[in-house]
C-alpha cells in the first residue's frame, strides 16, 4: 500500500482507538460511582414525611391487630406507610399486641438495615419503643441504641438493638422514631469509601463512620432468637477506647518480670 494512503489510514485508526478508550473510561459501573450529594436521599425522605398527612394523633388511635412476632420479621416503613403525630413527633410507625402467655421478662430484638447504595449516603431507621397498658396509656418509652454487627449473611448484618419487657401491665407496643432519634447517628466501623450495598464483598474494615438516622427504612423486629442474641452480644456500639500500648498491657497482666524492669530484683541480683 502506498505511503500516501497508509498514513491517513493509520491516523484514522488511532483517532478511533482514542475515542473508544475515552468512551470506555466514561462507562463506570454503578457500584464505583461516588454519590453526587450524600444527603440527597435522606433530605428527600424527610420532605416526604413532612408533607404526609398524619392518620393518628394519640396511641389510642392506632390499630393493634398485629401480634408481636415470635421471632424477628421484616417490616418496611416507606412513604406509603401510615404516619402518626405522637407527642409532637411525626413518624412512620408499627403497632403490636404483646403476647399474654410470654414469661416475663422477655427481650424484643430488632435490626435496622442500611437504606441506600453507598455507605456515605445511607441512613438508618432508628426505633423508639413505647409500652402501653390496656387503656393505651404509656408505661415506658425508650429510644433504642443501635449497634453495628457484620455477620457472614445478610440476616446477621445490620444495626441491632434490643428492648426488655418486664412490666406485667404491658399489653401493647408502638414502634416509631422520635424527633431525637431522627437527629442522631449510629457508629459504623466500615469505610465509607469502600462500601456498596450492592457489592457487600467489597466492604472494608478500614476506618469508621457515623450513619445518620432517617425517617424510613427496613426494620426487623420480634421476640429475640439465638441468631439475634449472638449478633447483639457481639455488636459494636462505639469506637473502642484508646489503650496504653502492648508493653503497658503486658506489665499490668504479667506477674513475673519478663521485661527485666523490676528494680528490686536487679538490686538483689547485683
Amino acid at each position: 500500500m502506498p505511503p500516501h494512503v497508509l498514513r491517513p489510514l493509520l491516523i484514522a485508526v488511532a483517532i478511533l482507538g482514542l475515542g473508544a478508550c475515552h468512551t470506555m473510561s466514561a462507562i463506570v459501573p454503578p457500584n464505583f460511582r461516588p454519590p453526587e450529594k450524600t444527603t440527597a436521599a435522606i433530605d428527600a425522605a424527610r420532605k416526604t414525611l413532612d408533607a404526609a398527612t398524619p392518620c393518628c394523633g394519640s396511641f389510642a388511635d392506632l390499630s393493634y391487630q398485629d401480634m408481636l412476632p415470635w421471632q424477628p420479621q421484616r417490616f418496611e416503613l416507606t412513604k406509603d406507610s401510615p404516619v402518626a403525630n405522637l407527642n409532637g413527633d411525626r413518624s412512620y410507625f408499627l403497632a403490636f399486641r404483646l403476647p399474654t402467655g410470654a414469661q416475663l421478662p422477655y427481650t424484643i430484638a430488632m435490626k435496622s438495615e442500611l437504606n441506600g447504595r453507598w455507605l456515605s449516603s445511607s441512613y438508618l431507621f432508628a426505633p423508639t419503643v413505647v409500652l402501653l397498658d390496656d387503656a393505651f396509656q404509656p408505661l415506658h418509652a425508650e429510644d433504642i441504641q443501635l449497634c453495628e454487627y457484620m455477620g457472614w449473611t445478610s440476616e446477621t448484618t445490620g444495626a441491632f438493638g434490643k428492648f426488655k419487657v418486664d412490666d406485667e401491665k404491658a399489653r401493647y407496643m408502638v414502634v416509631y422514631s422520635s424527633a431525637k432519634q431522627q437527629k442522631d447517628q449510629t457508629y459504623w466501623e466500615q469505610s465509607p469509601s469502600s462500601f456498596s450495598a450492592e457489592a457487600p464483598v467489597k466492604m472494608s474494615s478500614a476506618g469508621s463512620f457515623k450513619i445518620p438516622h432517617g425517617p424510613d427504612g427496613v426494620l426487623f423486629l420480634g421476640m429475640q432468637n439465638d441468631t439475634y442474641k449472638r449478633a447483639i452480644n457481639n455488636a459494636v456500639c462505639s469506637k473502642a477506647s484508646q489503650g496504653n500500648g502492648v508493653i503497658s498491657t503486658l506489665r499490668s497482666v504479667v506477674t513475673t518480670d519478663l521485661l527485666g524492669t523490676d528494680a528490686k530484683k536487679k538490686d538483689k541480683d547485683s
